[in-house]
């Protein structure tokens, strides 16, 4: 005869996803168990669902793929944007399918609960996707229970009592602890990652919640990189008598974070050196320089954004991830904005009139995505070369 464990009916649902309005998602758990809360967004991205998930930007924030097919190349250790997953949870639409990739050494399911990260399968994320796109990025408890015990009350107290990113300095929590040097290039086959062994200028990159793909790309472009902390002081980073300096990406409010961050921006700027900004490096040198910026509805995440270049006319399909922009109608006289977002015509991107300073919202580094821009490396580098 069966035993009464034996014969125990598995739930319907593993897992719940509640936003702060009350609305309910139920499906199927994967990775790890407990819960968590979060901002959600989605992501419009066809590949790289582990370097979206290891990008230090996604801090404080559950991640909906809009592209079903999530898990099918396996989890490698090369393609780690960071040391762990940074994004809270993930949110797909099927169950993740089984790795079929010669290059995978994990599947999805394992890593995430190894790293201590939840997922929510079989769930409508083309509803969801349009709910977070007309009513802006909610707040949500995801949680996921192998015995389908869910406390529903608890967990919308939970999303709303989340605090949400404004005014949140996330950078701190996901910056480096000290200083590091880097040299390790971008991926080739057949070799794998290469080491810069013939760099030509020097580089200190403020790690504001850098992915590993931008050094990469600046040890590639011919730098000899050093890694310093968010809290650097400008006093830090002109001690190391670099030729340039690199503003990086990051997650949470750039107010927030510029309060400390800002005051060392405008030194270096007042050093009068090459300088140039990704994404929150980005915002906060526009805020160092005046301007001002805002919240966005539901933000910009994918890989698939057509950005114009306004001097060229070019267009660029760009990586995106920002929930906060610069307002381009507040940058001041001698402020260029050089490049906007083809779907929304929010900035993304600015220059100083007649000085090698420069940013951009997007991620030319890519990893996921297109390297339509990689120029803006080569651009950096050509700065510095005619400093000399």
């Amino acid at each position: 005869m069966p035993s009464a464990a034996q014969t125990k009916q598995q739930p319907a649902h593993t897992a719940c996803l509640a936003l702060a309005d009350g609305t309910l998602f139920y499906g199927q758990g994967f990775g790890a168990t407990g819960t968590t809360k979060a901002e959600l967004c989605f992501n419009t991205a066809m590949t790289g669902y582990q370097e979206i998930m290891t990008d230090p930007s996604y801090a404080g924030q559950v991640v909906t793929f809009t592209f079903p097919h999530i898990g099918n190349t396996g989890i490698t250790p090369e393609d780690d944007e960071t040391g762990d997953p940074v994004a809270e949870g993930m949110v797909v639409k099927w169950d993740p399918t089984e790795p079929s990739n010669w290059r995978a050494r994990e599947d999805l399911t394992g890593w995430l609960a190894r790293r201590g990260r939840i997922g929510i399968g079989g769930i409508d994320t083309r509803r969801l996707t349009r709910a977070i796109r007309q009513q802006g990025a909610p707040h949500v408890a995801l949680s996921h229970d192998p015995d389908g015990d869910f406390d529903i009350g608890n967990l919308v107290a939970q999303a709303r009592a989340f605090p949400g990113l404004v005014g949140q300095d996330l950078a701190a929590d996901v910056t480096c602890a000290q200083s590091y040097t880097w040299d390790e290039m971008r991926w080739a086959w057949p070799g794998g990652f290469a080491r810069q062994t013939a760099a030509r200028h020097k580089v200190v990159a403020l790690d504001f919640g850098a992915k590993r793909n931008i050094l990469r790309c600046l040890a590639s472009a011919g730098c000899d990189v050093t890694v310093l902390p968010a809290s650097a002081t400008a006093e830090e980073v002109l001690a190391l008598n670099p030729d340039g300096v690199f503003l990086s990406n990051g997650p949470g409010d750039p107010e927030a974070t510029g309060k400390y961050a800002v005051p060392m921006i405008r030194k270096v700027l007042d050093a009068d050196m090459p300088v140039f900004g990704i994404c929150l490096g980005h915002q906060m040198l526009a805020l160092a320089l005046g301007a001002q910026t805002i919240k966005m509805n539901h933000g910009h995440h994918g890989a698939n954004h057509p950005v114009k270049e306004i001097e060229t006319g070019k267009v660029e399909i760009t990586s995106m991830n920002h929930g906060f922009t610069v307002d381009s109608q507040s940058l001041p006289d001698g402020v260029l904005e050089t490049h906007v977002s083809l779907f929304d015509g929010s900035n993304c991107g600015i220059r100083i009139k007649d000085r090698p300073v420069f940013s951009v919202q997007y991620h030319p580094e890519a990893s996921p995505g297109p390297q339509d821009s990689y120029y803006l490396f080569e651009r950096f580098v050509a700065a510095m070369d005619d400093r000399g």
